[in-house]
């Protein structure tokens, strides 16, 4: 039970404030659009995306097992935060 609740403050506290949230928070603004409509098909879309992530890491620990995988992501965090940084001052 110690892991579910490590997974779900991770996401959880990984999710406030996201440009997911705020979508969410201006969709939910929409007087035309029912509230629950709008967390539906959030709570929909937060679910395919973490599928299509817990497949793509069962994928990865499967069939690239041999490859240092923690490596792998840091290096491509880092590279996406040389490539905010160079955007920026570009």
């Amino acid at each position: 039970m110690g892991a579910f609740f490590t997974i779900f403050l991770s996401v959880f506290i990984a999710e406030l404030g996201d440009k997911t949230q705020i979508a969410t928070l201006l969709f939910a603004t929409d007087s035309k659009l029912s509230p629950f409509m709008v967390f539906l098909a959030a709570a929909g879309a937060l679910l395919l995306s973490s599928i299509i992530a817990v497949l793509a890491g069962t994928f990865a620990k499967t069939y690239l097992s041999h490859i240092p995988l923690k490596l792998i992501s840091g290096f491509v965090f880092v590279l996406i935060g040389v490539w905010t940084i160079y955007s920026y001052y570009k």
